[in-house]
């Protein structure tokens, strides 16, 4: 069952919202904490997020660029903001869809099922240790932010981290990064392991790339040195 959580602070529609939801066969949960509503809603990862952004104490806008760039969730606005200028704005914080109340209920229920499908049929993101990497946009999820990797470095670790423990070779790197095995320019193919290498240090990522000599890389979980005493 699919989970959908509602952010209206106006009584009456948030209770429509979540009757209408439930009665279409879907799992609800209206938050109303308005201090801590983008934590909770990171925290409860639904698959889909219905905001207002008229809310109290916060900016349904800010509200909505957080989430996205926090998490991959889609985030579809319902609002009584009509104005053209009020809808670019959402799109361009990443909302995922943009309906004015009040919105005949066929539509909404249509807009939901859509979005739900739509990020159903995303196949492409990829879990490691404590983050995600969306492999069509090369966007890593990590620590609650998102950082968008250059190419290259998307490229090899997206097929690292596909590979699990296994090791991949050289020419599968260059393959993945160039096109092509006929020439390995291990050279090169050094120059961007390094700057992932770097890019992931930064991040302070629980992974970092291993090399066996003559036979390839793979990504291993770090482990934490223990302080002495």
């Amino acid at each position: 069952m699919k989970r959908i959580a509602i952010v209206e602070d106006e009584p009456f529609m948030r209770e429509e919202l979540c009757s209408m939801l439930e009665k279409a066969g879907y799992a609800v949960q209206a938050l109303t904490d308005w201090e801590t509503v983008g934590n909770s809603l990171v925290a409860l990862a639904p698959d889909l997020a219905i905001l207002d952004l008229n809310l109290p104490g916060i900016s349904g806008f800010e509200l909505c660029r957080d989430l996205k760039q926090k998490t991959p969730m889609p985030v579809l606005v319902l609002t009584s903001r009509d104005q053209m200028k009020d809808e670019l704005q959402a799109f361009s914080l990443g909302a995922d869809e943009y309906l004015t109340k009040p919105c005949r209920k066929e539509r909404l229920l249509a807009r939901v099922s859509n979005l739900l499908k739509r990020y159903e049929g995303r196949t492409n993101l990829l879990e490691g240790p404590g983050y995600l990497l969306d492999r069509q946009t090369y966007t890593l999820y990590i620590h609650n932010s998102s950082v968008v990797l250059p190419k290259n470095q998307g490229k090899l670790l997206e097929t690292l981290l596909s590979a699990g423990n296994a090791l991949v070779s050289a020419e599968v790197l260059c393959n993945a990064l160039w096109g092509t095995t006929e020439f390995v320019d291990e050279n090169a193919l050094q120059v961007n392991l390094t700057r992932l290498k770097k890019t992931m240090a930064n991040l302070d990522m629980h992974q970092k790339i291993v090399v066996v000599r003559g036979v390839g890389y793979r990504l291993e979980a770090e482990v934490a040195e223990c302080a002495d005493g």
